[in-house]
């Protein structure tokens, strides 16, 4: 018969020391994401360093408080939110020789980029991710093509980059019939002659595959088997039974690939500077060149300098906030699917 026998004191200090180093890594990740927000958003209201405030003085602090339609405020000055406001969301002029800084351009690249690379990239994905858990191919066979498609996400950026450079002539081919018979779209109205937001979107696909194919895979392989056999019992076919049953059942998790994946590419940077244009200027057309928030930090940030500096941690803002609210809706949707699924 078991009994209950007393734990070990090194035991009882283990649980201790590991509750307490939980804790204490918890507390540094919270401490870091709140030091990452408050840097960038003071970078974006106040030109300068900010170790400029770490002398702090109450009453430097008072003062520049009351100061503000002061050229200069407790060390630093007034910068982009200030200056800009909300409108710097809504504009597309980018003119550091008049220091006229809008974010429309990056912040509409950022996000067609992503939704198009999604748009393509969730069908591939979740296709892939059936085919490989599907008895279509023989095990080894589909073993060696899983090993295959997660092999790209270990390709860095800037070989995806170059490749796609080198690739631009073919990529502008596919392209061109787009523009010859459906010209008349905005979306296709310029003829594609050099890199532009739709071969970034294509670019990003390949990086977003990945990720869909690994989480995708996973979740339908966790599906029971009993769904499976109890869709065959009742006469459902192999592809009735996994858009019917298995999709449905594995939903939430393939939903959250799908965040993932858009998380990932909202903020890719290197692949996308390289092959998107980064034009400044504001065109509908997905073969004309455009710009994405990171694209645009990576190009401006070196040469910056006063307001600039301030316009573009302003427009890492946003950057953050819209990978803010991405993830929010994610856990959102998951937790909807999979308490209608599980």
């Amino acid at each position: 018969m078991f009994t209950h026998k007393k734990r070990p004191w090194i035991e009882k200090l283990v649980d201790r020391a590991f509750i307490r180093m939980t804790a204490v890594l918890a507390s540094v990740v919270s401490v870091t994401v709140f030091g990452i927000f408050f840097t960038v958003g003071f970078q974006a209201v106040f030109q300068g360093d900010l170790s400029s405030l770490l002398p702090w003085n109450p009453d430097s602090i008072w003062q520049g408080i009351a100061a503000w339609n002061d050229e200069e405020t407790f060390g630093v000055r007034w910068g982009a939110i200030p200056h800009f406001g909300l409108s710097f969301l809504a504009d597309s002029s980018w003119n550091p020789v008049r220091n006229d800084y809008g974010a429309l351009t990056p912040i509409y690249g950022t996000l067609m980029t992503s939704a198009l690379a999604l748009l393509l990239a969730v069908p591939l994905g979740v296709g892939t991710a059936i085919f490989l858990t599907e008895d279509l191919l023989p095990q080894k066979l589909r073993t060696t093509i899983g090993f295959m498609v997660e092999l790209l996400a270990a390709i860095p950026s800037v070989v995806l980059g170059l490749w796609a450079m080198a690739m631009l002539n073919g990529f502008l081919a596919a392209l061109t019939p787009l523009h010859t018979h459906l010209g008349w779209l905005p979306v296709f109205s310029t003829e594609p002659g050099g890199p532009n937001l739709a071969m970034a979107s294509l670019i990003l696909v390949v990086m977003l595959l990945p990720i869909i194919t690994a989480v995708s895979r996973d979740s339908l392989n966790q599906v029971p088997p009993e769904l499976r056999q109890g869709a065959y019992a009742v006469g459902a076919t192999r592809w009735t039974s996994i858009f019917q049953v298995l999709i449905p059942a594995a939903i939430s998790g393939i939903v959250g690939g799908a965040m993932l994946a858009l998380g990932r590419a909202l903020g890719e940077t290197m692949a996308v500077t390289m092959i998107i244009g980064n034009s400044t200027k504001l065109s509908t057309s997905w073969f004309a060149p455009s710009s994405t928030i990171a694209s645009l930090l990576a190009n401006q940030f070196g040469e910056a300098d006063d307001i600039q500096v301030s316009a573009l941690y302003y427009a890492a803002l946003v950057l953050m906030v819209l990978t803010f609210l991405v993830n929010i809706c994610a856990q959102v949707i998951v937790k909807r699917f999979a308490l209608k699924y599980d």
